[in-house]
């Protein structure tokens, strides 16, 4: 009897290291090996150069910029000269990122902003060659570029469904942060259709992960596990210009729709139906008798839009567009982006205590809409040329700053002039040039005969320290 209690606690035990075992098999960590190894030739980095560039001066360039004064919040990953600093923090620097090979005949994708304004661009592949890079087209507000090099039988990833991505799943990152090519990074994807809300990119439903992203990665490829593209690398959440465990990356459905319209007709047409739309919050709802927060409040329409056509009113809640919920206001405006102009949709509206559906024939956005917004070109109210918007600082402002005859707020930051400057809200513009700045109304007539190639030098006050930045406006394209 002793003999078969023995036998059958060893069996039991046996039985328990076989499900220890078989549970942490089960829970293995994925390994990446194969992933890297299949689609790391495909992955490029990307060198932009403006004319007069020389690589000693875009090494040194970190030695013109202390990196912890520019704590930029939503930070674009630039090469040596840092986040915001346009190729190396000076004129004539390099600009470095990363891209992907899309297809063996020589097409690469990568961001926007890593190559925007570029005299040059080279393409350097993970056998060492490198390759002159023609821009095909770019889209600022998708922040896409489409590159081409004269080559054949190139290396290419498969693209995957963006669509198709949830919270939780292992996405990997491979690009050149800090210049180091072919960094290999992994996570998972916290969340989806992120919407910033800003007229910069506001089209664009992120994803967001928790993967190490850096300076350098911008426009490198996010895969799945099954070896797949689903995004490109774009922007973090940073105070301090490094990853802090917030990551954003463009869904491929997104950029290769774009990619599409660039090679068919050379630039990206967006719907457009003509609200001007608010969060809905607790005291909104109550007061409208909605029975929950959420949806995109209408405040204003545009005369003549798809919108006022339909008979979408002020005060009217868009709570789905096209069968999709609208949880934040800041939902809305990718998904009309996204449907063909011409195209029929159904909005679903609360109003006066009723929930009604209207059917909407999608506009189409301007594209010169769309280039004001992307480069603060007057969309927005109170913008100016060099894509900011400044307020007028109030009496305790002045008081807790020790300021009382000069200087405006930036609230917010609209375009590329200023980004590349590396301004960023809550900057305290003292001077444009030489003349002293004390109302918002002041500082937009000083800036309002800007034209694009001109420069403008601002004083700019942040936390206790003030300097001068120069603000350069691009030359339009030919």
């Amino acid at each position: 009897m002793q003999r078969g209690m023995l036998k059958s606690l060893a069996l039991s035990f046996a039985g328990l290291i076989f499900f220890a075992a078989s549970a942490a098999q089960a829970y293995d960590l994925p390994d990446f090996t194969a992933l890297v190894e299949k689609n790391g030739p495909a992955v490029v980095n990307v060198q932009a150069r403006q004319n007069g560039s020389d690589d000693n001066a875009a090494a040194g360039a970190d030695d013109d910029i202390d990196q912890e004064q520019i704590p930029e919040i939503f930070r674009r990953f630039f090469g040596p000269g840092g986040p915001g600093v346009p190729r190396g923090g000076r004129p004539g620097g390099v600009s470095l990122g990363s891209g992907f090979i899309i297809s063996n005949d020589g097409y690469i994708l990568t961001n926007n902003h890593v190559v925007d304004g570029a005299d040059s661009v080279t393409v350097r592949l993970s056998d060492r060659r490198e390759l002159d890079a023609k821009v095909v087209g770019s889209d600022a507000q998708y922040d896409i570029a489409l590159l081409k090099v004269t080559a054949s039988n190139l290396p290419a990833v498969t693209l995957g469904d963006s669509k198709k991505l949830k919270p939780g799943q292992w996405v990997l990152a491979i690009g050149s942060p800090f210049g180091f090519d072919h960094s290999v990074t992994a996570g998972i994807v916290s969340a989806v259709s992120r919407s910033f809300g800003g007229r910069d990119q506001q089209y664009v439903p992120f994803i967001q992960t928790d993967v190490a992203i850096n300076r350098g990665n911008s426009g490198g490829p996010l895969f799945n596990l099954d070896g797949e593209v689903v995004g490109i690398n774009s922007q973090i959440l940073s105070n301090t210009g490094g990853f802090m465990g917030v990551s954003f990356a463009i869904p491929i459905d997104t950029a290769m729709s774009a990619v599409k319209q660039i090679k068919d007709k050379g630039f990206v047409s967006r719907g457009m139906i003509g609200v001007q739309i608010q969060d809905v919050n607790r005291e909104l709802a109550q007061s409208l008798g909605l029975p929950r927060t959420g949806g995109a409040l209408v405040n204003a329409t545009t005369a003549g839009s798809a919108a006022e056509k339909a008979g979408i009113k002020v005060g009217d809640v868009i709570l789905a567009f096209g069968g999709v919920d609208v949880v934040h206001s800041s939902d809305l405006p990718p998904m009309v982006g996204a449907s063909a102009p011409g195209s029929k949709v159904d909005v679903s509206l609360f109003r006066d205590g009723k929930t009604l559906t209207v059917p909407v024939v999608v506009g189409e956005l301007s594209r010169d809409a769309t280039a004001q917004a992307a480069q603060g070109g007057g969309a927005a109210a109170g913008t100016n040329p060099l894509g900011m918007v400044v307020e007028d600082l109030t009496a305790e402002q002045r008081q807790q700053l020790g300021i009382k005859d000069e200087g405006v707020v930036v609230t917010r930051i609209t375009g590329v002039p200023a980004r590349r400057a590396a301004l960023q809200p809550g900057d305290i513009v003292l001077m444009v040039g030489k003349q002293k700045v004390k109302t918002a109304a002041e500082f937009n007539n000083a800036v309002k005969g800007v034209q694009p190639g001109d420069s403008v030098m601002l004083l700019v006050r942040r936390q206790d320290a003030s300097l001068f930045v120069a603000v350069s406006v691009p030359k339009k394209a030919d």
